[in-house]
């Protein structure tokens, strides 16, 4: 009896450790049938038995791809069955991936973020009338809702509408206008209500916490 013990240091290499070393002892199995309707009974069995850890996506066309490539990774690219997806290949899962691109533009007032950037490229593709004007303005109460969580302190409208003019390319024009951006007070009012009704829980519960606590 004992010297039928297997030791982890002695088993084979598992390929994809998550499934255990059972799946792998199937897949072996698979690809020891020498019949290839056999196989492909057997192959679809596994496919069963591997959708069981996630019963939620078993039946999802892309999980179901997914299933199929790691079974053969599983085998080593050994194992030959009808495969519903195309079968995957060795040198597909050594390809190294491409580089990943990060973007290398540094705008010049990086406190307002390349959504703003964005925002203002869609307003200047729009046609002039209402929904243009709401839009910029609403842009122009961002950025100063922006400046305002990076400044901490107060901000003149002027100071925002010359960097709308800088960021559009002199396209929105807003410097010698009459228009009127929110109150400071009004951009952070959410901020500092959520700020102090999490003070406010916090000092209840402690104060509930102690209320019933013997004093000697």
């Amino acid at each position: 009896m004992i010297d039928n013990l297997e030791y982890n240091t002695e088993r084979p290499h598992l390929i994809i450790p998550e499934y255990g070393r059972h799946i792998q002892k199937m897949v072996d199995y698979a690809i020891s049938k020498e019949d290839r309707e056999e196989r492909n009974k057997v192959a679809k069995s596994i496919i069963s038995v591997m959708g069981n850890l996630n019963p939620h996506l078993r039946d999802v066309p892309d999980f179901q791809h997914k299933l199929w490539d790691q079974l053969f990774i599983i085998s080593d690219f050994k194992l030959d069955v009808d495969s519903p997806f195309d079968k995957p290949s060795r040198e597909e899962l050594m390809e190294r991936p491409q580089p990943l691109e990060y973007p290398q533009n540094h705008p010049k007032y990086r406190f307002y973020g390349n959504n703003i950037k964005r925002m203002i490229d869609v307003a200047n593709s729009w046609e002039e009338g209402d929904k243009k004007e709401g839009l910029i303005l609403t842009i122009a109460n961002h950025m100063k809702k922006c400046f305002l969580n990076w400044n901490k302190d107060t901000v003149e409208d002027d100071v925002i509408f010359q960097h709308l003019f800088e960021l559009s390319e002199g396209k929105i024009n807003l410097k010698n206008s009459d228009e009127d951006l929110s109150k400071p007070h009004d951009l952070l009012k959410n901020k500092k209500r959520f700020s102090t009704s999490n003070t406010n829980t916090s000092s209840k519960k402690n104060y509930k916490g102690n209320r019933n606590r013997k004093r000697y």
